[in-house]
């Protein structure tokens, strides 16, 4: 049985939240780390866009700026997402591809139908709808994306909490003109978070039902950063994350 590392609930910036993905993958890739488990939060507040993504297209950079809000290009594909650094919790899971099936809309399934345990456990009825997306009372509740290299793979995503639908648009490059109470209300049809469900659950209540269903049937232990990947990542900010030739690479 593959035995797990999960590091439980930290809060890191932007760009170090994608170094330490990175620099995780490559220790897990080099066999230095565990098959790892990551739940985080985003502080600041940022956006993350899609590797394929034009930065300028997407975002209104300026505004992040003025709104203290950071933004930064995943590796992973997908479209932009706004973290809220007290509306969502994110995971990251960083293991061996083989570990899991060989078809991407399969493995998705397989580590979708984790989240989908975690919020069975606080009452919501949620199910995997592919290709990435879960949905809970007919609307999105979690996105996710994947990338597989050197052998890992490295899926992380979001389960939203609370939902800012007026500040996320007005941080992502829609047409003025369509922020409109109209256009809000439409997208609050189509995206639902865990307080719309039922406001009396905690944000501990979520992470510690992520935490219990990303461990089930697993051998796991609680584990932290390691020196060697904290240093990898430290470098990756600066050289990459943190850096306009990569945020505007597109």
């Amino acid at each position: 049985m593959t035995k797990w590392r999960v590091i439980d609930l930290t809060v890191n910036s932007a760009s170090m939240n994608m170094a330490l993905d990175e620099a995780i993958s490559g220790a897990v890739s080099r066999k230095e780390s565990l098959p790892t488990i990551r739940i985080y939060k985003w502080l600041p507040s940022a956006v993350s866009i899609g590797y394929f993504q034009s930065l300028r297209d997407e975002v209104d950079a300026e505004l992040c700026k003025k709104m203290g809000v950071e933004f930064v290009r995943r590796r992973t594909g997908g479209g932009a997402v706004y973290h809220d650094s007290s509306g969502e919790l994110t995971y990251s899971v960083i293991a061996p591809e083989t570990i899991f099936p060989r078809g991407i809309t399969e493995s998705y399934q397989a580590i979708c139908g984790w989240i989908v345990n975690a919020l069975g456990k606080l009452g919501i009825a949620a199910e995997f709808k592919p290709i990435n997306d879960i949905i809970a009372a007919g609307k999105k509740i979690s996105g996710n994306a994947q990338t597989r290299r050197n052998g890992i793979l490295l899926q992380h995503g979001t389960v939203l909490y609370k939902l800012d639908v007026a500040t996320m648009f007005s941080l992502l490059k829609v047409p003025k003109e369509k922020i409109s109470d109209k256009f809000i209300a439409d997208v609050k049809q189509r995206v639902t978070s865990v307080t719309d469900i039922n406001p009396q659950i905690t944000e501990q209540q979520l992470r510690d039902a992520l935490v219990a269903a990303f461990t089930e049937g697993k051998e796991f232990e609680f584990g932290s950063v390691t020196d060697k990947e904290k240093a990898a990542a430290e470098k990756l900010v600066t050289g990459r994350y943190a850096a306009d030739e990569w945020n505007y690479l597109r």
